[in-house]
Formats: structure tokens, sequence, C-alpha cells
């Protein structure tokens, strides 16, 4: 969660992500020395991430879905606006506008991915998410290998699929692809947020828009059980490990990173989704899920090597 979002690295060059910008110093640099550091805490981060999300599944029963979606944001808002103590004047009403929409972006996409992991495989939920970031992408490359890994994704659905969505739920899975939406929506806004606001400043605006506006959705849902200790104090470990804890991972890993070879790393998020869902939630995979998961992942790869190459 930098300045535009650390795991976005670049609006149209990243092919996947959930929270955070590239780093000025990451963004376009050739690779440095020592890269086995950085990969670690990347890698790191992704883990955080998605075992973040296992945890959020678990948590789900007692706050619902909305009533965990609130807490997570409220709460990586608060340690956010803390530690960045963001400055409020200064920005025109279109910066304020572009930080809005960014939190409207950021707490649909949370709202579609914990409706979406509460019906299905956490695995098959991000793999069906990731397709809106790499639709991004290859429809910023504008090459024709692009259609490719367009396909290979495509084939990739239909073998999740199993011929029909109602063998995942179609519900779950129309909100995982929604989330997808979400989230290369989110890409555009936060690359345009980072661009406006210094810092991480405009992501703990953002963050606090998207806690305003789920606020009063999961108050209705859950009511005074969002205050009960134990939910809480759950509540606080899925917003550090799904935000704060990735960002200030990916945060130092950039600095030495470069942003093509950060967006390939996150690529592989649907496997470590799935290794989460595994261990946490006892979600065990089919042989042809595991394909299914390897073909979108190769489609994200190929897709981030063909936008990053030289013409």
């Amino acid at each position: 969660m930098n300045h535009a979002d650390a795991r976005t690295a670049d609006a149209s060059a990243v092919a996947l992500p959930e929270t955070a910008a590239a780093h000025p110093s990451g963004a376009s640099g050739p690779a440095r020395k020592g890269a086995a550091g950085p990969v670690a805490l990347v890698v790191g981060g992704a883990l955080s991430v998605q075992f973040g999300a296992a945890l959020a599944v678990l948590l789900i029963p007692r706050a619902g879905v909305l009533g965990v979606v609130t807490l997570r944001l409220t709460l990586a808002a608060l340690v956010l606006l803390i530690v960045c103590r963001p400055r409020l004047r200064g920005y025109s009403r279109s910066d304020w506008g572009t930080v809005v929409a960014f939190g409207a972006a950021m707490g649909g996409m949370n709202l579609c991915i914990y409706q979406a992991i509460d019906r299905i495989p956490l695995g098959a939920a991000v793999t069906l998410e990731v397709l809106g970031p790499l639709a991004l992408s290859v429809i910023a490359s504008r090459r024709l290998v692009s259609l490719v890994w367009a396909g290979l994704a495509l084939a990739g659905v239909v073998l999740l699929s199993g011929g029909g969505f109602d063998r995942l739920d179609p519900v779950g899975a129309g909100f995982a692809l929604a989330a997808g939406a979400m989230w290369a929506t989110y890409i555009v806004f936060s690359a345009r947020t980072g661009r406006r606001f210094p810092q991480a400043d405009g992501l703990a605006l953002a963050m606090a828009v998207g806690a305003v506006l789920s606020l009063p959705l999961g108050l209705a849902e859950a009511g005074t059980r969002l205050a009960v200790p134990s939910t809480l104090a759950l509540g606080l470990a899925v917003a550090l490990l799904s935000s704060v804890l990735p960002y200030t991972l990916e945060l130092i890993a950039l600095r030495r990173l470069p942003a093509a070879t950060f967006a390939v790393l996150m690529s592989l998020e649907p496997a470590v989704a799935a290794l989460a869902g595994f261990l946490v939630l006892r979600q065990a995979l089919s042989v042809t899920d595991a394909a299914a998961i390897a073909l979108v992942i190769a489609a994200s790869v190929g897709a981030i090597r063909s936008r990053t190459a030289p013409a």
C-alpha cells in the first residue's frame, strides 16, 4: 500500500492483487543484485494476504460477510491513519473525487470477494478474481500475443467451472468475477491516487472512505456482534494480515525489485490462495482444479511479460 498501492505496480503492467502501488524506486529500474530478499518479502506478503482471507472465512459465522468487510476496512483504516497521519488540506475537488472513487472500488472489491469465499473455495475465488486485472493487462498491451494469454485464461476458467459454474455455486462465481472487475477499477484509481497524494496518504484516506461506506452495511448485518472482544481481535488479525503487513513487506521489497518482477510474483497468488484454503480451511483441490489454476497463472505471467517486454 504505497502511494498507488504496492500490488498494482503499474496500472498497465500488473496482472494481479488486493491491496498496495509501485514505489518509484522499484517501478522501472533494472534488477538489482541480491533479489532473494525482496522476493521473499513479496512472497511473505502474498502468504499474509491469503491466510488473512482464510482467517476471514472463519470469522464470517461470527460477524457475517458484511461485518467482516467492515472490520477489515475500519481497523486497517485506523492503523493506516495513525501511522501515516495524512494531511487533509491542499487538495483539489478532483483529488478528493479520485480518492473517493479509489475507496469505493476498494470497498466493493472486498465486499465481492468475501461474498465469493463464503460460497466457493478460496483458490477458485481468487483465480476468478484475477481475471479482472488480467483483462486490464491484455487490453492495455494491444499486442496480438495477448490474445493467446486471454485464450489460455479462458481455458483455465472453463476447466475450473467443469463445464458449468453450478459446480462452484454460480452466485459465488459471479461475486468472484465482480471482485475481479472491481479489482481492475481499483488498479486504475490507485495509480491515479498515487500521482496526487504523497507517500501512503492516498491509500490511508481511501481505506477510510471504504470503511465509512461499509460501516452501515456491517452494522445492519452484525450489529453489536462486531463489538465482541474476540470478534474484534480476529477482525484486527484479518486487517493486519490482509492489509497492513503486506503493505509493509511490499513497500520494502519494491525499493529493490523491478515492478515487472513484482507483478509476476503476484500472479502466483491463486496458488497461494489454494494453499491457504487447504491448510486453514481443509479445502482440497482436485487435479482438474489445480490444472485450471496453473493455466490462469501462466496466462497472467505471459500477459505481464508481453506487456513489459521491449517492442
